[in-house]
This record gives C-alpha cells, sequence and structure tokens, in this order.
C-alpha cells in the first residue's frame, strides 16, 4: 500500500514522498525497511537516529524529521488502526464441529461458529456471527449478544448476561461463584448460595485467566467499553462502570464500585464495600481500603495522593541517614540538658 493512500484511510497529514510502498507495521526498534513505525514516548526519541523504517506516525505538533511522516492527533490509535490493514486473523468459517455437544434447548443466531469440544447447555441464547473456539463451555439460562467471541477454555456460567461485541480471551470465567462463606458455631465455613448472574455490557473485553464472580443477591456488573486484563479478581456484587480499564492482577473484593473512566494498574487492590468515583487512577500496586473522589490519582499501599507519595519515595532511601542524625541530634540535647543541670 502506497504511503499516501494508508494516510489518507488514517485521516494523518502526510509529509514526504507519499509514493513509499508501505507492507507491514512494526515497533520502532524492530521496524525494517517499507515498514511503518510510530512514536509517542519521549523514551524512544533516541530511536529515531537508528531505525530502519520506511516512515512513522507522530503527533500533529511535532518537529520535521528526515523520514516520511504520518501527523495524527492521536498517534497511538493511528498505529492501532494501521494495524487492521496488514494483519488480519485467520477466518472462522460458519459450521458446528462434530465434537460440540450443542442442546437442542439452545438457539444460535446466523454464521455461528463452534470450535471443538464446545459445550452449549440448555435454554442458552447466543446472537449471531459468534466465534466458539475449542472447549468453551456455556452453562444453561445465558444470554449472550452478536458478535461474541471467545477463545479456548473461556467459561460463561449459568443465567449471566453478555451483550453485544463482548470478547473472551482463553480461560476467562464469566460468572463463578463468589467468595462466600458463613462460620457455623462449630467453626466450620458453610457455603452462601451465590445466586446473582453477571452481567456484561457492550463492547467489554475480558482478557486471559480473568474471573468475574457472580453475586449472592443482585448482580455482578461489567460496563459498557471496561477491559479487564490477565488475571484481574472482580468480586461478587462489583460493578465496573464504562470505559474503565482493569490493568493486570488487579483484585476488587466484593461489592465494589468502580465508577466510569477509571484505570487501576496493574496489582492494584481494592478492599471490599468501597466506591470509586469517576476518572480515578490508580497506580501500580496500590492498595485501597476506603471511598475514594472522583478525580483522584493515587499511589501506595495504602493509598495516598500521588504527589504526596512520590515526595515519601523520595525519602526513603534516606531514612537510615535521616535516623542516624536524628540520634547524633537526641544525644547532643541529651548532653546540654545535662550540662545544664549541673550548672
Amino acid at each position: 500500500m502506497k504511503l499516501r493512500e494508508l494516510a489518507e484511510r488514517l485521516q494523518c497529514t502526510l509529509t514526504g514522498n507519499g509514493e513509499a510502498e508501505i507492507t507491514g507495521v512494526a515497533g520502532i526498534e524492530t521496524a525494517g525497511p517499507g515498514q511503518l513505525t510510530f512514536l509517542t514516548n519521549p523514551r524512544y526519541r533516541r530511536r529515531l537516529r537508528e531505525t530502519r523504517a520506511a516512515a512513522i506516525i507522530v503527533a500533529q505538533d511535532y518537529e520535521e524529521l528526515p523520514l516520511p511522516t504520518l501527523r495524527s492527533a492521536n498517534p497511538y490509535l493511528a498505529f492501532a488502526r494501521a494495524l487492521e490493514f496488514f494483519y488480519q486473523p485467520p477466518p472462522f468459517p460458519a459450521g458446528v464441529h462434530a465434537t460440540a455437544v450443542i442442546s437442542p434447548k439452545a438457539r444460535l443466531g446466523k454464521d455461528c461458529s463452534v470450535g471443538p469440544y464446545c459445550f452449549i447447555d440448555d435454554d442458552v441464547q447466543i446472537g449471531d456471527r459468534a466465534r466458539l473456539h475449542s472447549f468453551v463451555s456455556i452453562y444453561r439460562g445465558a444470554r449472550i449478544g452478536d458478535d461474541f467471541v471467545a477463545h479456548s477454555h473461556a467459561v460463561v456460567r449459568e443465567h449471566c448476561q453478555l451483550g453485544h461485541r463482548v470478547l473472551l480471551q482463553n480461560a476467562a470465567i464469566v460468572g463463578c461463584d463468589g467468595y462466600g462463606f458463613a462460620r457455623e458455631e462449630s467453626g466450620r465455613y458453610y457455603k452462601i448460595p451465590q445466586s446473582g448472574p453477571v452481567v456484561v455490557e457492550d463492547d467489554v473485553e475480558i482478557q486471559a485467566g480473568a474471573t468475574i464472580d457472580r453475586a449472592t443477591v443482585g448482580e455482578t456488573r461489567i460496563g459498557r467499553g471496561a477491559k479487564i486484563d490477565n488475571l484481574v479478581q472482580v468480586g461478587h456484587a462489583s460493578s465496573v462502570g464504562e470505559n474503565s480499564l482493569l490493568c493486570a492482577q488487579v483484585g476488587l473484593a466484593g461489592s465494589t464500585k468502580v465508577g466510569n473512566d477509571v484505570i487501576l494498574a496493574g496489582q492494584a487492590g481494592v478492599a471490599g464495600h468501597c466506591q470509586i468515583g469517576d476518572g480515578v487512577r490508580v497506580t501500580a500496586q496500590s492498595g485501597l481500603h476506603g471511598d475514594i473522589p472522583a478525580g483522584q490519582t493515587l499511589s501506595g499501599s495504602p493509598a495516598i495522593e500521588n504527589r504526596l507519595w512520590l515526595k515519601c519515595v523520595a525519602l526513603y532511601a534516606r531514612l537510615p541517614e535521616m535516623y542516624d542524625e536524628l540520634r547524633a541530634l537526641r544525644h547532643e540535647v541529651a548532653a546540654l540538658k545535662k550540662d545544664q543541670q549541673q550548672q
């Protein structure tokens, strides 16, 4: 594809030779002749001198560069869209594999593809153009919209509801039992029935090994456009707002309420029954133990305001030195007091 044609499709401003032939896309460090790359992180600026890419995507106001340039208001998004022109996932023709087990009481829409050893139980409804890879299990009474994609070993449990264009990566579990037990007088734990389903709205992606617990009562809800990363745990009766990101190994204890456009970075944890306001940002490995108003950025465990946390972190390495100075000052003060008493 000519670079000028690619610029038109991506709605980018072209600077330089538009006749360059683009055959693929790659990162700035690995791109070679004929490939398109991008630059958004200043950390990679020094790689510009070494890149062998044929062209690059940058921000609208970026400085002039010696190689052909596509300028975009959102370079990372433009790069993502460029990938679609050069990589297409393998096709899955409609049909049901001979080893799949589908209840005669289940209903599948048009042009669905059901792979080897899939299981679809009674009273399941799945919309048009679904793609179920091998070993996917859909339990009784589940309701799933159009353009559903489930990779191998993904599971949708009983009576859960999934909207349109939901994507489950490998071994994602929607609707597993919540962690609920009542302690008996004998000291044993009595399992509490988990009767409430999980509701997943449109355009949600749940990635590999993530688990979304069903509710004891009520429901667990994942809002439209939310993205759940690998190995995330969403506890029973929690809710995640629209377009929120839960990054790898985030954990939400039960009844946590996450607002819209929230980002919880990797391994952040939230104690149960907390409410997190819209637009909150929580940095990696932070721990939240109470309600968080909208718009805050927090770090640490227990989490505090990010700027204060940065100041604290800057002092950590100096703590031994500061302790030695404090101890020396205490000795001096004690010596002064002793001199004063003797006088």
